[in-house]
Protein backbone atom coordinates (compact mmCIF):
# COMPACT_ATOMS: atom_id res chain seq x y z
CA UNK A 1 0.00 0.00 0.00
CA UNK A 2 3.12 2.17 0.99
CA UNK A 3 4.72 1.64 -2.38
CA UNK A 4 1.55 2.57 -4.13
CA UNK A 5 1.17 5.89 -2.13
CA UNK A 6 4.46 6.56 -3.47
CA UNK A 7 3.87 6.36 -7.07
CA UNK A 8 0.98 8.23 -6.99
CA UNK A 9 2.53 11.07 -4.67
CA UNK A 10 5.22 10.50 -7.99
CA UNK A 11 2.33 11.20 -10.50
CA UNK A 12 0.96 14.11 -8.70
CA UNK A 13 4.41 15.92 -8.24
CA UNK A 14 4.86 14.81 -12.55
CA UNK A 15 1.66 16.56 -12.96
CA UNK A 16 2.60 19.65 -10.70
CA UNK A 17 5.83 20.28 -12.26
CA UNK A 18 4.50 19.38 -16.27
CA UNK A 19 2.23 22.47 -15.30
CA UNK A 20 4.31 24.76 -13.85
CA UNK A 21 6.88 24.16 -16.61
CA UNK A 22 9.29 23.35 -14.05
CA UNK A 23 11.83 21.70 -16.78
CA UNK A 24 13.09 23.23 -20.03
CA UNK A 25 12.74 20.01 -21.65
CA UNK A 26 9.30 18.80 -23.28
CA UNK A 27 9.32 14.88 -22.99
CA UNK A 28 6.27 14.88 -25.50
CA UNK A 29 8.75 16.44 -27.93
CA UNK A 30 11.75 13.89 -27.43
CA UNK A 31 12.53 10.37 -27.54
CA UNK A 32 12.85 10.12 -23.64
CA UNK A 33 9.58 7.82 -23.13
CA UNK A 34 11.22 5.61 -25.49
CA UNK A 35 14.49 5.28 -23.80
CA UNK A 36 12.56 4.98 -20.59
CA UNK A 37 10.43 2.09 -22.06
CA UNK A 38 13.73 0.30 -23.89
CA UNK A 39 15.03 0.58 -19.97
CA UNK A 40 11.82 -0.83 -18.32
CA UNK A 41 11.48 -3.52 -20.45
CA UNK A 42 14.96 -4.53 -19.93
CA UNK A 43 14.59 -4.47 -16.40
CA UNK A 44 11.11 -6.79 -16.85
CA UNK A 45 13.29 -9.38 -18.83
CA UNK A 46 16.47 -9.42 -16.04
CA UNK A 47 13.55 -9.73 -13.23
CA UNK A 48 12.07 -12.32 -14.50
CA UNK A 49 14.73 -14.96 -16.32
CA UNK A 50 17.33 -13.71 -12.63
CA UNK A 51 15.03 -16.14 -10.97
CA UNK A 52 14.64 -20.02 -11.75
CA UNK A 53 12.80 -21.03 -8.56
CA UNK A 54 10.15 -19.25 -9.87
CA UNK A 55 9.92 -21.10 -13.24
CA UNK A 56 10.36 -24.57 -11.66
CA UNK A 57 7.88 -23.87 -9.30
CA UNK A 58 5.54 -23.04 -12.30
CA UNK A 59 5.80 -26.79 -12.85
CA UNK A 60 3.64 -27.83 -9.31
CA UNK A 61 0.58 -26.25 -10.68
CA UNK A 62 -2.74 -28.00 -10.98
CA UNK A 63 -3.51 -28.24 -14.61
CA UNK A 64 -7.24 -25.93 -13.85
CA UNK A 65 -5.40 -23.17 -11.86
CA UNK A 66 -2.90 -22.58 -15.23
CA UNK A 67 -6.31 -21.42 -16.96
CA UNK A 68 -6.29 -18.68 -14.64
CA UNK A 69 -4.50 -16.13 -16.27
CA UNK A 70 -6.52 -16.55 -19.26
CA UNK A 71 -9.82 -16.08 -17.21
CA UNK A 72 -7.95 -12.79 -15.70
CA UNK A 73 -7.69 -11.37 -19.81
CA UNK A 74 -10.71 -12.58 -21.05
CA UNK A 75 -12.72 -10.88 -18.13
CA UNK A 76 -10.55 -7.78 -18.27
CA UNK A 77 -10.79 -7.00 -21.87
CA UNK A 78 -14.22 -8.21 -21.85
CA UNK A 79 -15.33 -5.41 -19.05
CA UNK A 80 -13.25 -2.59 -21.26
CA UNK A 81 -15.00 -3.94 -23.99
CA UNK A 82 -18.13 -3.37 -22.11
CA UNK A 83 -17.20 0.51 -20.96
CA UNK A 84 -16.46 1.22 -24.55
CA UNK A 85 -20.40 1.24 -25.52
CA UNK A 86 -20.64 3.74 -23.06
CA UNK A 87 -18.20 6.24 -24.32
CA UNK A 88 -19.14 7.79 -27.52
CA UNK A 89 -15.77 9.44 -27.54
CA UNK A 90 -13.09 6.63 -27.22
CA UNK A 91 -13.02 3.72 -29.63
CA UNK A 92 -13.33 0.11 -28.48
CA UNK A 93 -9.14 -0.19 -29.12
CA UNK A 94 -8.62 2.63 -26.97
CA UNK A 95 -10.17 1.06 -23.98
CA UNK A 96 -9.01 -2.50 -24.68
CA UNK A 97 -5.79 -0.59 -24.71
CA UNK A 98 -6.89 0.65 -21.55
CA UNK A 99 -7.55 -2.17 -19.65
CA UNK A 100 -4.93 -4.60 -21.24
CA UNK A 101 -2.62 -3.00 -19.04
CA UNK A 102 -3.54 -5.05 -16.41
CA UNK A 103 -2.36 -2.77 -13.25
CA UNK A 104 0.69 -2.77 -15.23
CA UNK A 105 0.99 0.87 -15.34
CA UNK A 106 4.47 1.92 -15.91
CA UNK A 107 4.96 0.00 -19.45
CA UNK A 108 1.11 0.15 -20.33
CA UNK A 109 0.94 4.18 -20.00
CA UNK A 110 4.61 4.50 -21.97
CA UNK A 111 3.18 2.46 -24.76
CA UNK A 112 -0.09 4.23 -24.97
CA UNK A 113 1.69 7.55 -24.67
CA UNK A 114 3.94 6.52 -27.67
CA UNK A 115 1.20 4.84 -29.76
CA UNK A 116 -2.10 7.41 -28.40
CA UNK A 117 -0.63 10.34 -27.21
CA UNK A 118 -0.51 11.84 -23.78
CA UNK A 119 -4.31 12.06 -22.76
CA UNK A 120 -5.25 8.17 -23.47
CA UNK A 121 -1.53 7.15 -21.58
CA UNK A 122 -2.68 9.61 -18.60
CA UNK A 123 -5.99 7.23 -18.55
CA UNK A 124 -3.64 4.18 -18.95
CA UNK A 125 -1.73 5.58 -16.02
CA UNK A 126 -4.64 6.20 -13.70
CA UNK A 127 -6.77 3.18 -14.46
CA UNK A 128 -4.25 1.27 -13.70
CA UNK A 129 -2.70 2.52 -10.74
CA UNK A 130 -6.47 2.47 -9.51
CA UNK A 131 -6.65 -1.37 -10.06
CA UNK A 132 -3.70 -1.81 -7.99
CA UNK A 133 -4.63 0.10 -5.31
CA UNK A 134 -8.32 -1.24 -5.05
CA UNK A 135 -6.38 -5.09 -5.17
CA UNK A 136 -4.30 -3.82 -1.92
CA UNK A 137 -7.14 -2.34 0.01
CA UNK A 138 -10.16 -4.80 -1.10
CA UNK A 139 -8.11 -8.48 -1.23
CA UNK A 140 -9.69 -9.66 2.05
CA UNK A 141 -12.97 -8.85 1.35
CA UNK A 142 -12.58 -10.33 -2.14
CA UNK A 143 -11.38 -13.40 -0.87
CA UNK A 144 -13.88 -13.76 1.94
CA UNK A 145 -16.62 -12.82 -0.56
CA UNK A 146 -15.39 -14.61 -4.37
CA UNK A 147 -12.79 -16.78 -3.13
CA UNK A 148 -9.10 -17.06 -3.06
CA UNK A 149 -8.19 -16.96 -6.56
CA UNK A 150 -10.33 -13.57 -6.87
CA UNK A 151 -7.82 -11.02 -5.14
CA UNK A 152 -5.62 -12.89 -7.50
CA UNK A 153 -7.94 -12.29 -10.52
CA UNK A 154 -8.26 -8.40 -9.43
CA UNK A 155 -4.62 -7.44 -9.50
CA UNK A 156 -3.93 -8.81 -12.97
CA UNK A 157 -0.20 -8.27 -13.85
CA UNK A 158 0.34 -6.74 -10.19
CA UNK A 159 0.29 -10.30 -8.68
CA UNK A 160 3.82 -11.47 -8.74
CA UNK A 161 5.67 -8.46 -6.60
CA UNK A 162 3.44 -5.59 -5.59
CA UNK A 163 0.06 -7.21 -4.58
CA UNK A 164 1.65 -10.85 -3.59
CA UNK A 165 2.03 -10.15 0.19
CA UNK A 166 -1.47 -8.57 0.54
CA UNK A 167 -2.62 -12.09 -1.47
CA UNK A 168 -0.46 -13.82 0.99
CA UNK A 169 -3.03 -12.57 3.21
CA UNK A 170 -5.99 -12.91 1.98
CA UNK A 171 -5.78 -16.12 -0.03
CA UNK A 172 -3.45 -18.23 1.92
CA UNK A 173 0.51 -19.09 1.91
CA UNK A 174 -0.91 -22.19 -0.60
CA UNK A 175 -1.72 -19.72 -3.59
CA UNK A 176 1.86 -18.22 -3.53
CA UNK A 177 2.44 -19.77 -6.33
CA UNK A 178 -0.55 -19.55 -7.85
CA UNK A 179 0.02 -15.74 -7.90
CA UNK A 180 3.18 -15.50 -8.84
CA UNK A 181 2.83 -18.12 -11.70
CA UNK A 182 -0.43 -15.51 -12.99
CA UNK A 183 1.30 -12.32 -12.75
CA UNK A 184 4.37 -13.72 -14.56
CA UNK A 185 1.55 -14.36 -17.34
CA UNK A 186 -0.41 -11.56 -17.20
CA UNK A 187 2.65 -9.38 -16.87
CA UNK A 188 4.29 -10.76 -20.16
CA UNK A 189 0.98 -10.40 -22.25
CA UNK A 190 1.08 -6.94 -21.83
CA UNK A 191 3.54 -4.86 -23.98
CA UNK A 192 1.68 -7.46 -26.78
CA UNK A 193 -1.64 -6.82 -26.07
CA UNK A 194 -1.76 -3.20 -25.42
CA UNK A 195 0.31 -2.75 -29.01
CA UNK A 196 -2.15 -4.66 -30.49
CA UNK A 197 -5.32 -2.79 -29.56
CA UNK A 198 -3.46 0.16 -30.27
CA UNK A 199 -2.80 -0.34 -33.72
CA UNK A 200 -6.84 -1.09 -34.26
Amino acid sequence: MKGSLIIVGFFALGVACGLGQVFPIDPAQTDVSFYALCALMFCVGLGLGSDPQTLRNFRSLSPRLMLLPLGTVAGTLAGAAAVSLMLAHRSAGDCLAVGAGFGYYSLSSIFITEYKGAELGTVALLANIIRELLTLLLAPLLARWFGPLAPISAGGATTMDTTLPVITQASGQRFVIVSIYHGFLVDFSVPFLVTLFCSL
